[in-house]
């Protein structure tokens, strides 16, 4: 395949160019006083991510419609010759692992350090070849905002391993499934494989898990500005901190419901067989378990419908099954506040400040893996002002960020 190599211009809007020019010579001139002025230096880019419908199906082998967005991860990055990566990531210390050493570390769980050893160790596994190089990032992808900054950073490092040593050769896919080994395995974090992909990947993109090993991928062109409207993630100032159980428990729940029947994954079985059985596994599982394993299904059937609209350019029945996605992932999937600390709903508060701005046009609804964090917004142009203002009277200045897709995954760049 041939190396996936972009331009400023191939990344960004025209309107941001100057000004990520200017990021990247910064990044250059903060690479040179941390590690020093010899050598040449490479740059690199992976993008944070946007779940438009498909909220937790992808770790039970579902369908989603997701998007790389203008956010992203950048490195300026140098290869070296001493078998150690060294990632400084800009407002963060340095990590630095030693590809000689790849094993899993328990005590490095739940850090980048452990992302870095994870992409390293599945790059090795995988027959791939891996060596040392240094770094420096700056990342415009907010943490904890449900674009995925972890994917991204993962995808980052995979990125410039491909480049680096295995002349760009390395496809998206691959990428991302050494990725998502990375964080289930190494972070201990059992995601899904959507984030990673979106990164990975890029532009508008509907995958079909149903295969992890060779998901199907296709992408969906789309302007949004065109049906007049605008992207939003509203930052609802949650915070994930002692999250990922919560996390954890829908993937537990609803492949306890799949295990029932024998199964790994509730896409091996179909919504008649819960229905069938439905008084039998509330009794056994409990009702959220009934409950997300039936959103998992309806969310399936949703993805379908929502891409067939876009592609159509039907948008009322596009915003319809975004409307139902968030709908459902409220009512059933019940991913938008913790149930261990009910005095602390962000998202709720958001959905609600969002729903009355938007007077019944647009739509909004949870943004990645709930709890905390961001919802997403698709508000009328004429309406983006006033409810930027709504939001931010609520969640504090910046707080409402308008996005543009971006056609490109992770990246080398060239200036």
């Amino acid at each position: 395949m041939k190396p996936i190599i972009s331009t400023l211009k191939d990344i960004y809007p025209d309107s941001q160019l100057a000004a990520q020019k200017q990021r990247y010579e910064k990044a250059v001139q903060s690479f040179r006083e941390y590690f020093g002025n010899d050598g040449e230096v490479r740059f690199f880019s992976a993008p944070g991510r946007t779940e438009i419908c498909g909220n937790h199906t992808d770790h039970n082998c579902g369908k989603v419609f997701a998007a790389s967005v203008n956010l992203d991860i950048i490195a300026v990055a140098q290869p070296t010759d001493d078998d150690r990566i060294t990632i400084k990531s800009e407002g963060f210390p340095e990590d630095s692992i030693s590809i000689n050493e790849l094993e899993v570390v328990e005590a490095e769980k739940n850090t980048s350090a452990s992302l870095i050893r994870g992409v390293a160790a599945k790059f090795r596994q995988e027959g791939h070849r891996i060596g040392g190089f240094r770094c420096y990032t700056t990342s415009d992808v907010m943490k904890g905002s449900g674009l995925s900054s972890s994917a991204a950073f993962e995808v980052l490092v995979g990125t410039v391993l491909s480049h680096m040593y295995n002349e760009g050769q390395i496809s998206p896919v691959k990428i991302a499934q050494i990725s998502q080994y990375a964080e289930n395995v190494y972070f201990g974090k059992p995601s899904g494989l959507m984030d990673q992909m979106a990164s990975s990947v890029g532009g508008f993109i509907a995958i079909d898990f149903k295969d992890t090993t060779s998901p199907i991928i296709e992408s969906v062109p789309a302007d949004f500005e065109k049906f007049g409207h605008a992207l939003c993630i509203v930052d609802a100032k949650g915070d994930h901190a002692d999250l990922t159980h919560e996390y954890a428990s829908i993937p537990t729940e609803m492949k306890s419901i799949a295990e029932y029947f024998g199964c790994k994954h509730l896409r091996e079985i179909a919504k008649a067989d819960i229905m069938l059985n439905i008084n039998l596994l509330r009794n056994k599982f409990g009702d959220r378990a009934v409950l997300r394993a039936i959103h998992f299904y309806d969310e399936n059937e949703r993805v379908g419908k929502l891409v067939h609209a876009l592609k159509a350019g039907n948008f009322e029945d596009f915003l319809g099954s975004v409307k139902e996605s968030g709908d459902s992932s409220y009512k059933y999937l019940q991913n938008i506040y913790a149930n261990s600390d009910v005095t602390h709903q962000c998202l709720s508060i958001a959905l609600n400040v969002a729903e009355n701005s938007l007077h019944r046009k647009g739509a909004c609804r949870v943004h990645g893996g709930g709890f905390a964090g961001t919802i997403q917004a698709f508000v009328p142009l004429d309406d983006l002002q006033q409810f930027k203002m709504n939001i931010e009277k609520v969640f504090g200045a910046g707080s409402c960020h308008v996005l543009s897709v971006r056609p490109v995954g992770g990246t080398e760049v060239v200036l």
